[in-house]
């Protein structure tokens, strides 16, 4: 029998990965969307093995009825509290309800349990909602993969590419976990697929310093990239303290002190994976820092996109 999987935020960025993942393992897939969304249809209405319900994360029957025959549900859901908490919470509900054997939280992250309280918010959001996942009566993975290496090129401005620097905190020497997305929708739809799974995966595309990928970007470039300490992990938790209070914590995802939470939790060790098992499903090829910042310098020469970074 085919395996039936269904997937909660499939029309986002890591979902989406996660779907096409699960397709190429011959899975049926359904997504859930909510009443009046076109975005579901309009990405995978022409797909036959993919499956839409429509079902509000409130009308927990709804929820229930969209899981019957599911064998495992897998979130993608991407927020804060209302989301990561009160969502999940929802989902998990409904597929205790409708006999789901499997779940699969939106974790995709470094490790959050070892975190200290009030340091990074978007982790202890995570670490709350597993502790009503560990109680309910169902079979749990999450995925701990790190920071996305996607990041380096944008999103995290860990990497000056105009001022040829690269930036740490505390140490340069600090063990960094990064994983391409669709390196952790690869492993994710393998999750999906283990009914042995254990109560946590860890993966890591790429394990690298500061120092690490400074020397990678000044042999890539040819130009030479220096190091530049801009703090200790304190001054950094102080500093997002601080911003977090004059901005007020509106619910977006990623402000800008939530961001320095994430470096706290990396440039601290607080949050490094400690137990990776890159071979749990057997070989592949990951995708490395070097990979991913010279597709980028490759993508960006001569526009000047790298240069202003």
């Amino acid at each position: 029998m085919t395996t039936a999987i269904l997937v909660a935020g499939a029309t986002g960025d890591l979902g989406g990965r996660i779907v096409r993942e699960l397709l190429l393992r011959n899975v049926r897939v359904r997504v859930l969307t909510r009443p009046g969304s076109r975005s579901a249809r309009e990405r995978y209405g022409a797909e036959t093995r993919v499956e839409i319900v429509e079902a509000a994360y409130t009308d927990r029957a709804a929820l229930a009825a969209a899981m019957e025959g599911m064998e495992t549900v897998v979130s993608a859901i991407s927020g804060t509290r209302p989301v990561i908490v009160d969502a999940q919470r929802a989902l998990l509900a409904a597929a205790v309800e409708a006999g789901v054997a499997r779940f699969v939280p939106s974790d995709y992250s470094s490790d959050y349990r070892r975190i200290a309280i009030g340091s990074n918010r978007n982790f202890e959001l995570r670490r709350e909602f597993a502790a009503a996942l560990d109680a309910a009566p169902i079979r749990a993975t999450s995925v701990l993969n790190g920071a996305f290496t996607d990041m380096l090129t944008g999103e995290a401005p860990m990497i000056s590419f105009s001022g040829r620097r690269v930036l740490y905190w505390s140490s340069p020497d600090q063990i960094l976990d990064f994983t391409t997305k669709d390196d952790v929708a690869s492993v994710t739809a393998d999750v999906a697929l283990d009914p042995d799974a254990p109560r946590v995966v860890e993966v890591a595309g790429d394990r690298v310093s500061a120092r690490d990928v400074a020397r990678i970007m000044t042999t890539l470039t040819g130009t030479p990239f220096r190091l530049q300490w801009a703090g200790t992990t304190g001054s950094l938790s102080a500093m997002s303290r601080v911003m977090r209070r004059v901005m007020k914590d509106d619910g977006t995802p990623f402000p800008a002190w939530q961001g320095m939470q994430y470096f706290v939790s990396m440039f601290s060790g607080q949050a490094q994976l400690r137990h990776v098992n890159n071979a749990r499903y057997g070989a592949r090829e990951w995708t490395t820092v070097t990979d991913v910042l010279a597709a980028h310098l490759a993508r960006t020469a001569g526009t000047g996109e790298a240069a202003a970074a």
